[in-house]
């Protein structure tokens, strides 16, 4: 029985910062021997620093939903995304015009870029117009590609600094993949293996569905994404509760699917390679699809009782407690 705070492999805690640094050094060391692990090393320490609050500039994390565990979760599957497009380019090197090796530095900028991919969410210490991380939600991807406009060079990583700015557009959705401005083959490459690492990483987990109904829904509340305006019409409630958005996953789900196929080429296909043709992470999110198909067809949503991890710092609130989630 795969652990709630555990990986599609159940072999790695995805809340233990250690324990996912280490996998991910081992995956690049792999591919590197030999190569120095700093920038990946750094940037670690770095992102477990801010999440709990220890950084002089930013507030610990309290978005519950985008946690260090997601973030955690997401940084595993883009190495092993990368390792696997590594491994599948060994039967496509005799093609004229095959897929390009990926630099020790290109797999580094790859995991960095996956770290702080949410990092938008994250408040500075003397906020006064947000009181919660959630608020951020339709510009946390903007405020992210600044932050590593300006990271990526003190961690050795300066040429890079401009393409990773971009690359973190790959985990949005307020722009088309095909319209973010990458001119770099290899770098387009990349930018796919993160916007689907973003995808099947938080479907995948095992609490997927409990996490949306629980902590999901209340930061769509705070960041405004459970209504829309209507052209002729006054407001349309996408989302009325956090049961409501548990049913409306399926549809999602093909909607994600769409963009996993198209918009972001078919990325997913080199875990298949990193597992020895086995996708973990597909197989777990069709799991989590079917049982939200169930539960469109029970009365009520009890059918979810898996308690996530918790991983927010003691006292820190991710929302108001009067807040309707269910």
């Amino acid at each position: 029985m795969r652990r709630n705070d555990h990986d599609v492999t159940d072999r790695i805690r995805t809340t233990d910062l250690t324990q996912v640094s280490a996998e991910v050094t081992r995956l690049y060391r792999g591919l590197y021997d030999g190569t120095p692990a700093g920038a990946i090393e750094r940037a670690f320490r770095d992102l477990g620093s801010l999440y709990a609050g220890e950084h002089p500039d930013y507030l610990p994390c309290d978005t519950e939903y985008h946690d260090i565990q997601h973030v955690l979760d997401v940084t595993l599957a883009m190495a092993r995304l990368m390792d696997g497009y590594e491994r599948s380019r060994n039967g496509a090197r005799s093609r004229l015009g095959g897929p390009p090796a990926l630099p020790a530095a290109c797999f580094s900028l790859g995991i960095v870029t996956a770290l702080f991919h949410d990092f938008g969410y994250l408040r500075r210490r003397g906020d006064r117009r947000h009181r919660y991380g959630a608020e951020y939600t339709l510009t946390h991807v903007s405020r992210g590609s600044r932050h590593l406009r300006n990271y990526l060079p003190r961690i050795g990583l300066k040429r890079y600094a401009r393409a990773g700015s971009t690359l973190v557009h790959y985990t949005g959705y307020e722009r088309s993949a095909e319209t973010i401005p990458l001119e770099n083959r290899l770098l387009r490459r990349v930018g796919h293996m993160l916007g689907t690492a973003d995808i099947v990483a938080q479907m995948a987990d095992r609490c997927y569905l409990e996490k949306c109904r629980d902590r999901l829904y209340p930061e769509f509340v705070l960041g405004g994404l459970t209504k829309k305006k209507v052209p002729g019409r006054r407001t349309q409630v996408l989302f009325n509760s956090g049961e409501d958005l548990v049913r409306k996953t399926p549809g999602f789900y093909m909607n994600a699917a769409k963009r996993l196929d198209l918009q972001l080429a078919r990325a997913y296909e080199y875990a298949e390679k990193h597992f020895n043709g086995q996708n973990l992470y597909l197989e777990e999110m069709q799991k989590n699809v079917r049982y939200a198909r169930a539960i469109g067809e029970a009365p009520d949503a009890s059918m979810l009782r898996r308690l996530p991890p918790s991983t927010l710092k003691k006292g820190v609130e991710p929302y108001p407690k009067d807040l309707v989630i269910r």
